[in-house]
């Protein structure tokens, strides 16, 4: 009856846990922003500390320099946003014109009449005036979550002593134990943004490359999103990739440049996830591919592309938090990439069985006194 009763209280707040989540994003989604670069940032902060500079002007001198570096990559990558935003109405007659040509040349082939010309789908028409007010509020929403962000930063980097006392006091473990949690999860998050940041350079410089060896106008800005879409494990590689070879087939007259983009990315990709990111990231968070991928699902669901970058270090971050529990080690065990070997796992039966018997002798022993 206690099992039942707790596994409904597990449950409950699961399903509670669960709304505050989603519901309260706008507020959490910037804090927990916040709080991974302020882990990211935090050696830089310390850095300029220790060349006697206040710990005030040492976190934004930090903010400002990672601030700068940022916008003007994103400086760059406007101005190439603008310029192919100015070409849709010749990329959509492209479109237009392939699809013509294509559709008669499927239709000879297999003795159709083609596809009428009343019936084409304009490539305006996919945009629709009622969508703007949607996009214009969403703009404003991520404008907002990105000015917030950088005071998150500040505030957490320059109370970080006084959050760390708080943690201390409200455990009822030992001191030492509370901070070698906070430096341990802190690792886990500096090592997994840091290592992305270099993945995602590392990539972007390689698609640069390529794309501007093929003559594409727009290298740099498809370049950055082949990028950054890589970020989102699975998923976005697929979503910038069909893009760029969208984008490759409707301003080259050859299908030679579409197909062997389509072959480049898919190297690049292979080359990403089996040498650079085992060698840069490293295996700090160590959480296997079943747990990586409901990771993705979940925080998709909760938090969107947001929670789909996020959850992977959180899930890390569980994962050495339920590793200090001897009761919940099984379940950081389960979110782990160990496989046993055959011996590993018979030790690990036996030691088991050990703790078992070592129990009912206490009970034993608790019920005759």
């Amino acid at each position: 009856m206690r099992k039942l009763q707790t596994a409904a209280y597990f449950l409950i707040v699961l399903v509670l846990g669960a709304l505050v989540m989603k519901e309260g994003s706008f507020i959490l989604v910037p804090l927990v922003w916040g709080v991974f670069f302020a882990f990211a940032l935090n050696p830089l902060a310390v850095w300029f500390e220790k060349k006697s500079i206040p710990r005030g002007m040492s976190i934004v001198l930090s903010i400002f320099l990672i601030s700068s570096a940022v916008l003007g990559i994103f400086y760059l990558l406007l101005n190439q946003m603008v310029g192919l935003i100015r070409d849709i109405p010749e990329i959509g007659a492209n479109l237009q014109s392939k699809l013509e040509l294509y559709s008669e040349e499927l239709s000879f082939l297999i003795g159709g009449d083609g596809v009428d010309s009343d019936h084409k789908t304009e490539f305006w028409s996919i945009v629709r005036p009622e969508n703007i007010n949607q996009t214009l509020f969403s703009t404003g929403k991520s404008l907002t979550l990105a000015g917030i962000i950088p005071l998150y930063i500040f505030l957490l980097l320059y109370y970080k002593d006084f959050f760390g006392e708080f943690l201390v006091q409200i455990s009822k473990e030992k001191k030492e134990d509370v901070l070698a949690w906070v430096r341990d999860s802190g690792l886990v998050i500096q090592s997994y943004l840091i290592g992305m940041i270099r993945v995602t350079f590392i990539v972007s410089v390689l698609s640069g490359l390529f794309f501007f060896s093929i003559g594409v106008k727009y290298f740099l800005l498809f370049a950055a999103f082949i990028a950054i879409m890589n970020l989102i494990p699975y998923v976005g590689v697929v979503i910038s990739s069909f893009f760029a070879i969208l984008y490759v087939f409707l301003t080259f007259d050859t299908l030679f440049f579409p197909l062997l983009t389509f072959f480049v990315l898919w190297g690049i990709q292979l080359l990403e996830n089996n040498i650079i990111t085992p060698l840069v990231v490293g295996a700090k968070v160590q959480v296997n591919a079943l747990a990586v991928i409901l990771a993705i699902l979940l925080g998709g669901w909760l938090w969107g592309v947001s929670g789909m970058v996020l959850f992977i270090p959180l899930v890390g971050v569980l994962k050495i938090t339920l590793s200090r529990s001897e009761r919940l080690h099984p379940f950081a065990y389960l979110l782990g990439d160990q496989i046993p070997v055959e011996e590993e796992s018979e030790n690990f039966v036996k030691i088991l069985a050990r703790k078992l018997r070592r129990k009912e002798k206490v009970n034993r022993s608790g019920e005759k006194t």
